[in-house]
């Protein structure tokens, strides 16, 4: 786009407050309210995102690129052929859809963070009987309200509107299957429109989602009015507890809309001018490196340094340690409680991100001095520092001929059975070389005594999840098969069954070699990047042996029937051989050297197996 094309666009958007996208490879139909959150396309002809930005008067801001402030703002305005729009309520939601957007697409142009989540949207579904529910990847045609920064909060309201309305909450396939009610109308919670026995009317159904609409659109009194009715019967019968419940859940509803505002009907979080009364204080700290960024987490509670970590993040060439800081900060804490205080190494360079944090009563400082200025220096430090594991991202990227100019998220898979029983899967994600244990996973499997069709049916499932936009972790840069040629092949299939377009390699532990679709390699056994894949490979496998091993203590065994031998014993008796044939292989020698066995219980045990 030239800077006349720019202008001429400009003129037809609002001067409201919302979200705008510079787009490329697809044309626009110059409507001022399309659909900011569709889907960025491929290169084949279709749209993708270049840059994502917020504003608090559309117009005007769109218009300030026809003089771009820098030469990477200019090349990208140059790249653009079409600017897209969404209006929003507020600044701070446009904040809000912003982050958004920006974890969804990934455009190229922005401050990205690599490794987190988006937050959360309410959709009511474009169906006969629209179903309700909090997602991050709206179903296509549905209405979508927010985002919100209180999952527990919104989670409450849902269920409010739940049981006001009776709107469904199901999937399609469970709502197409039903031959009877299900739990959610024995609690009332939906009306049932599944089945003909609740004889639904279907127009007054859609009466009650157009009332649940109106409320997220801001009618407030839609579902509060009711609720508040229902707890005064309530404190009137005496039903103190359930007042209760319906007030706390009244404030959940009235306080939802001011999440939404400058104005959060909220306790601060502290006092002005009390720092003491601050229990948790996240201090952060940013170092920029080219195109790349790293911001260093300090987390404290009660004046003691609990936790600390890294988190890698795109930054475009030019951006200051303060444009990072604002993105890392709207990013990060998009599924997260709020500290009481974030102490900065820099400003974050976005007012609305000061606004927003101000209005959820979270203190913005960024010391010069004293204590504070103590932390913000040991957060510096943690950013600027290069590990050998950073090396080791980017030499397992150039190893494999990645796409990715490092490799920062790998995702382990393994499984793990006793003669096909108790079969299991794990799934282990290791951040910037380190085990990210909140985004672990464990699945039980079929009970089949194939490898190779137990990791197809572990590989598949996650790549459902990540196609269908169910699991909520990015996609990794790579995953790492623990096995060879053959488990590695029956990955790929899974992969390719689905569509997931996630390289995929194999390790074993015989010879340490590393499988790929393009070959074999051998690295040296010294290799920073060999190490890395067998950290993540030796997670894997503890992780599936643990699952395993739960799983198959707690199945009840003719071990159960014999004299003398209690769960303890039973469980040591499986960890020790095995399963119930490997005991009854066992010699009376070995049996008797398992703890709680002795001569009399070892000799019952040869007899009864």
């Amino acid at each position: 786009m030239d800077a006349a094309a720019v202008r001429e666009r400009a003129g037809d958007l609002p001067d409201e407050p919302g979200v705008y996208q510079f787009l490329a490879g697809g044309a626009s139909d110059g409507d001022a309210g399309g659909d900011a959150a569709d889907e960025s396309a491929d290169a084949d002809g279709v749209e993708r995102v270049l840059y994502v930005g917020k504003a608090v008067d559309l117009r005007s801001r769109v218009r300030s690129y026809t003089d771009p402030r820098s030469e990477r703002i200019r090349r990208m305005v140059s790249e653009a052929d079409a600017v897209d729009v969404a209006v929003t309520d507020t600044e701070t939601q446009a904040l809000l859809l912003e982050a958004n957007l920006i974890k969804r697409h990934r455009p190229r142009y922005n401050v990205r963070l690599k490794d987190d989540k988006s937050y959360p949207l309410v959709e009511l579904t474009d169906h006969e009987f629209p179903r309700i529910g909090i997602t991050r990847d709206p179903e296509p045609g549905a209405t979508v309200f927010g985002p919100f920064t209180d999952k527990g909060r919104l989670e409450t309201v849902v269920k409010a509107a739940r049981e006001t309305y009776g709107l469904r909450g199901c999937s399609d396939h469970k709502f197409a299957n039903r031959d009877r009610p299900c739990l959610d109308h024995d609690i009332g919670l939906c009306s049932a429109p599944c089945v003909p026995e609740t004889d639904v009317d279907g127009a007054g159904y859609a009466e009650d989602a157009a009332a649940v609409e109106r409320f997220f659109e801001g009618e407030t009194g839609v579902l509060a009015d009711p609720i508040r009715r229902e707890m005064e019967t309530a404190a009137a019968d005496q039903a103190f507890e359930r007042a209760a419940n319906l007030r706390d859940r009244l404030d959940a509803v009235e306080a939802l809309h001011g999440e939404g505002s400058a104005a959060v009907a909220t306790e601060g979080r502290h006092e002005e001018g009390d720092p003491d009364r601050e229990r948790v204080v996240d201090v952060l700290g940013v170092a920029v490196e080219g195109d790349r960024a790293t911001v260093a987490r300090l987390h404290s509670e009660d004046g003691k340094l609990v936790d600390r970590e890294r988190h890698g993040l795109d930054a475009p060439e030019g951006e200051r340690g303060g444009a990072v800081l604002a993105a890392f900060i709207a990013q990060y804490y998009a599924e997260r409680d709020l500290p009481d205080a974030v102490v900065c190494s820099d400003h974050p360079d976005d007012p609305d991100v000061a606004a927003w944090l101000e209005s959820e009563g979270v203190a913005l400082r960024v010391p010069g001095a004293g204590r504070e200025a103590t932390l913000v220096d040991l957060a510096l430090k943690n950013a600027r520092r290069r590990e050998r594991r950073d090396d080791a991202g980017r030499a397992l990227a150039d190893a494999l001929s990645l796409d990715c100019r490092r490799v920062e998220r790998i995702e382990g898979f393994d499984v793990s059975h006793a003669g096909g029983k108790a079969a299991v899967g794990s799934d282990v994600t290791f951040v910037d070389g380190s085990p990210a244990k909140a985004d672990y996973r464990r699945k039980k499997l079929s009970d089949e005594n194939d490898d190779y069709a137990n990791m197809r049916a572990l590989v598949r499932w996650r790549a459902d999840r990540a196609v269908a936009g169910r699991d909520d972790r990015p996609d990794p840069d790579l995953l790492l098969i623990d096995g060879g040629e053959g488990q590695l092949g029956a990955a790929r299939d899974a992969l390719a069954a689905v569509g997931w377009d996630v390289p995929a390699v194999a390790l074993a532990k015989e010879e340490e070699l590393v499988v790929a679709p393009t070959g074999v390699h051998d690295w040296p056994e010294d290799a920073g990047h060999l190490h890395l894949l067998q950290r993540v490979r030796d997670e894997a496998h503890r992780f599936a042996v643990q699952y395993h091993r739960s799983l198959r203590d707690d199945v009840s065994t003719v071990l159960d029937e014999v004299p003398g031998v209690g769960p303890e014993t039973r469980k040591r008796l499986l960890r020790r051989f095995g399963s119930v044939d490997g005991v009854r292989a066992a010699a009376r020698e070995e049996l008797e050297d398992v703890e709680g066995v002795g001569p009399a219980t070892a000799g019952t045990l040869a007899e009864r197996l």
